[in-house]
């Protein structure tokens, strides 16, 4: 197969394909997501990725492999999207203060010659602290976090506001690492 390419402007996605030492190149795709859903289905995630691959592939002239991934939080079965702006932001991170949510990556790869295409979902369940008015605000105020689902960059977190991670933690920055290089070892002819 020729050569990988992220579909997306995340340096978060990108910093952990280069920690996997893949050679790869970005290209941004052009597809727009619809912001209508807010109860949560895997379908929803997945074909947000599917779509985000396959605006890239179809308009590639050599071989290539895409990845298109999208990021969801979910508490209550509710997705929570980037925030508009501070209040919303606060509001946000008070709903996931002292609780349990998860964290859905749907993550497709489109092989740009044939665009036969892989896709699959990796969940995480984030547990926050109870949090105060004041921690919200530091980190609203410090990190802003507008272009975050869910309000948060878990990376980026201080200490004393989440209280345990049930699985991988890269699906909740952005592309679990794992998902990845099981979907890029696959066939595609």
């Amino acid at each position: 197969m020729g050569k990988i390419i992220l579909g997306s402007s995340s340096p978060r996605r990108a910093d952990i394909l280069k920690k996997l030492n893949l050679d790869f190149e970005i290209i941004p795709s052009s597809y727009v997501e619809p912001h209508d859903q807010t109860v949560f289905s895997y379908d929803y995630v997945e074909n947000l990725a599917y779509n985000k691959a396959l605006y890239v592939a179809k308009d590639l002239s050599y071989p290539a492999l895409v990845i298109g991934a999208d990021t969801i939080v979910v508490i209550d079965n509710k997705i929570l999207g980037k925030p508009h702006d501070k209040q919303d932001a606060y509001n946000m991170l008070k709903m996931l203060s002292g609780k349990t949510h998860f964290v859905v990556t749907g993550v497709a790869v489109v092989n740009s010659e044939n665009l036969k295409y892989k896709i699959k979902s990796t969940t995480t369940y984030v547990t926050f602290e109870n949090l105060t008015d004041e921690q919200i605000h530091y980190y609203i105020e410090n990190f802003k976090p507008f272009d975050k689902a869910g309000s948060y960059g878990i990376q980026e977190l201080p200490d004393g506001y989440v209280k345990k991670v049930e699985g991988a933690i890269d699906n909740v920055i952005g592309l679990p690492s794992e998902t990845l290089t099981e979907l890029l070892n696959m066939d595609y002819t």
